[in-house]
């Protein structure tokens, strides 16, 4: 019969792929917060379980703890083994991960060994993972070749970086794992954003993955998206890599924005309520100005004015302060913003960079 075992994960990063299942076995508030890429959740305590037996540990004693936790334990383990487990032949091999590598992992992983499966337990758990990650986000930062996608808000980035993406450069689109657009008015509805540790989690996943023989593609973006913050490592070596910069005229940003924040046109509550946020830099008579105009659906005047009077000042200094070879930038002038001009403009570029 099988037996388990522990691995670090400095040894099983390599070989994840090689383990027919990754089972976090941490509560689903836990698991939601962040996971090992690719994990299913299969919590041995549920978030109220998990309360309870903390809870009883602090306040009646260690020992009733861990006979309730037992109990617990048993029960939901022998449900993820009759819901999941049971169709996986002798030769199936998970790797099963706590908080820390310890009792609760241990005791899935027990139990599968007992019954004849190759589990193997992960040494020091997520805690582990998280450290693997917080000291390789650094290294591979260091390591990418970035090109930096600059340009007026309205040009059109994160549209172009779709568009290399598919066209099989390698790209990390922030505002896609931030589930944010960047700005004061970039909060994207009914989408709440991953936490801290779960947005560095799917950037270290694209570079653990890149070849960095290659560019890496990013939209220049300020240290937060949102509520997150772009790691310190990546943001450095961003800000000293080589750009790009877009040009579009006027009236397409102007289109193109229309297009992109039809959420905020549809809800003009929301969009006055954002604007708010402006007040400090702008004051409350532009405040009203512009609200006004979303009230009144001026869409076209009112995306102009801030452009004009707040996007566009804010872009130029911050561009010129953070980005030091943007001097340096070749610039490339799109003509429309149909997907077929950033097609074109996309496969332009890979061939630009390729020629170099």
């Amino acid at each position: 019969m099988s037996t388990s075992r522990l691995i670090s994960f400095e040894l099983a990063y390599p070989s994840l792929s090689a383990f027919d299942c990754v089972i976090d076995v941490r509560s689903p508030d836990e698991f939601a917060e962040d996971h090992i890429p690719g994990a299913i959740n299969c919590p041995v305590l549920d978030n109220e379980e998990r309360i309870t037996v903390g809870t009883m540990y602090k306040q009646v004693s260690p020992f009733e703890a861990k006979k309730l936790g037992a109990a617990l334990v048993a029960k939901n383990i022998g449900k993820h083994i009759e819901q999941l487990f049971l169709d996986k032949p002798k030769e199936w091999k998970p790797l099963i991960y706590c908080w820390r590598g310890g009792n609760r992992s241990g005791s899935m992983t027990h139990i599968l060994a007992k019954i004849g499966w190759h589990a193997i337990q992960l040494d020091g758990g997520y805690k582990a993972f998280r450290r693997f990650v917080n000291q390789q986000l650094p290294e591979l930062s260091a390591q990418a070749k970035w090109v930096v996608l600059c340009g007026e808000t309205g040009t059109g980035k994160s549209r172009l970086l779709q568009q290399l993406r598919s066209q099989g450069a390698q790209v990390i689109d922030l505002e896609e794992l931030a589930h944010h657009r960047g700005s004061v008015l970039g909060k994207l509805p009914n989408n709440r954003q991953p936490s801290q540790k779960s947005f560095e989690t799917a950037i270290w996943q694209h570079l653990s993955h890149f070849d960095f023989n290659r560019p890496v593609y990013v939209e220049a973006e300020s240290k937060k998206v949102g509520n997150l913050r772009v790691p310190d490592a990546m943001m450095e070596k961003m800000r000293r890599s080589s750009c790009i910069q877009l040009q579009l005229s006027l009236t397409n940003r102007i289109a193109l924005l229309s297009d992109d924040y039809r959420h905020f046109i549809d809800d003009t509550a929301l969009l006055s309520e954002q604007l708010s946020c402006l007040t400090d830099l702008h004051g409350k008579e532009q405040i009203h100005i512009w609200s006004e105009l979303a009230k009144n659906k001026q869409v076209n005047e009112l995306i102009e004015q801030l452009l004009q009077k707040h996007y566009d000042p804010a872009y130029q200094k911050a561009i010129a302060r953070n980005f030091a070879l943007i001097a340096q930038a070749k610039s490339y002038t799109i003509e429309n913003i149909t997907d077929n001009a950033y097609e074109v403009l996309a496969k332009q570029i890979i061939h630009d960079e390729l020629a170099e």
